[in-house]
């Protein structure tokens, strides 16, 4: 059974705090400072920190199934291999799935993650999984609360400053969940309003509002906004918003109405949002679709200042319309080959060939995250079930070494085979790639110190 796989994780790690209380008890000093001599004897050992000034969240919202895409199984039976096939790549002896082949050109820069896993299967606490690089806090639906875990981008503003004008966190082309159910994960929870990752709408032609509240986040679209129409809203609000409210809500208003004055204010995200700066042949590269134009935009937003950039590619417009997310519990093959995977495919390829053709990938960490993998067993819809107990992502440039897998899988793709790893090891890996220890703290809303990782590096720098 898969808690199996957990058990056996629990058991080793109280296994493990025994020898080492066991370990200090003979050195003569107390656990808590043999594990902080334990710690920064780690730190020593770690590869030199990256240098990466700006990180690129490619997330894949709903399961990317990694039988599909980065780890192909061949030789299992049919009803776990499924339809699809491997093929080379640049890096001989590596092999991706075959409806991702501009990828394959690409993985000389890819660093292929295939041992990952959590233990929970549920769509937004998954997400939370991946996104704070901590376990959920509660079961069932987690609606943001301000106890919460802050999102990776929400952490990593407490460690970049920006520019007037430029924020410091931004998510695009929309929230991940964005259809009627708030989820906890890729909020600010305890750092507060000012370190929220704002939400900027793609240019897509459509007319959207100016700043407004969108289930929660704050939703800045540049083609239609002006100065004098935010301070109307603003006034409106504090007009009929009840006086026992509005003090909070009022000033998570005023920090995004003074984040978007600043943004209009100055020159550099605007330019950055006017795609059509960009060259035919590039704007074409990377697709003529939502998943293309967001991470187009994604690397303009870096390139104007903004030190993390999440961007939830999907294949439609807004996630959740039937069909564009990658959760395939019916028909699976079908709507990987024909609508998410080229997207996935086109839109992440050309922006690694980009950011190396400009010379910038090693100042741009690209990290390719999801919520979990699907089922190794096909299930009778011709889809693969949610499945957290192993599963694939991908990290490039920032300092990443390409052209590598990290760990494996199973024969059937079910549970890690060799160099398991966690959500937490991979945020370890991204701060360390950011030039951020991941023994840093932050303080929480009780001025508590928080250590912002509990995750090891991987040895991908």
């Amino acid at each position: 059974m898969p808690h199996q796989l957990f058990n056996i994780d629990t058991t080793d790690q109280m296994s493990r705090r025994k020898l080492l209380a066991s370990s200090a008890s003979l050195c003569g000093m107390s656990l808590p400072s043999f594990l902080q001599l334990k710690s920064a004897s780690a730190e020593q050992t770690m590869p030199a920190p990256g240098k990466a000034r700006s990180c690129i969240i490619v997330y894949l919202w709903g399961g990317m199934s990694h039988l599909e895409s980065f780890d192909l199984k061949p030789n299992a039976p049919a009803e776990i291999r499924g339809e699809f096939s491997p093929i080379s790549t640049s890096i001989p002896g590596i092999q991706i799935g075959e409806h991702l082949p501009l990828l394959a050109q690409q993985v000389d820069k890819l660093a292929i993650i295939r041992s990952i896993h959590h233990d929970d299967p549920a769509h937004g606490r998954g997400m939370y999984w991946n996104l704070t690089g901590h376990k959920p806090p509660r079961v069932g639906n987690i609606p943001p609360e301000p106890a919460d875990w802050p999102s990776l981008p929400a952490m990593v503003t407490k460690f970049r400053s920006t520019p007037k004008g430029v924020p410091s966190a931004v998510r695009l082309p929309y929230p991940l969940v964005d259809n009627g159910t708030l989820q906890a994960g890729e909020y600010s929870g305890w750092l507060g309003v000012q370190a929220e990752p704002i939400v900027i709408r793609t240019p897509t032609g459509q007319a959207f509002e100016g700043v407004s509240r969108s289930l929660g986040s704050e939703v800045l679209n540049l083609n239609d906004v002006d100065v004098p129409r935010l301070n109307t809203r603003r006034n409106l609000m504090a007009a009929l918003e009840p006086e026992s409210h509005r003090n909070q809500e009022h000033a998570s208003f005023q920090h995004f109405h003074d984040l978007a004055e600043d943004i209009l204010s100055g020159a550099a995200i605007k330019d950055a949002y006017n795609l059509e700066r960009e060259a035919a042949r590039t704007r074409e590269m990377y697709g003529q679709h939502i998943g293309g134009h967001s991470l187009l935009l994604a690397r303009r937003l870096t390139e104007a200042g903004v030190p993390i950039v999440q961007v939830c590619l999907a294949a439609g417009d807004l996630n959740g319309a039937a069909g564009d997310m990658w959760d395939t519990h019916g028909d699976n093959f079908n709507r990987l080959k024909k609508r998410l995977l080229p997207v996935f495919d086109q839109a992440t390829s050309a922006l690694l060939r980009d950011l190396a053709d400009r010379g910038s990938l090693d100042e741009t960490l690209v990290v390719v995250m999801t919520d979990f993998g699907r089922t190794p067993n096909i299930n009778g819809g011709a889809g693969r079930d949610h499945y957290p107990y192993v599963y694939s992502m991908a990290m490039a440039g920032g300092g990443i070494q390409g052209g590598q897998v990290y760990g494996s899988s199973d024969d059937k793709g079910a549970f890690p085979k060799s160099q398991a790893c966690t959500p937490p090891d991979v945020h370890a890996t991204i701060f360390h790639a950011m030039g951020i220890s991941p023994r840093e703290e932050l303080r929480d809303r009780l001025n508590r110190p928080q250590r912002i990782c509990d995750g090891e590096v991987l040895p991908l720098l």
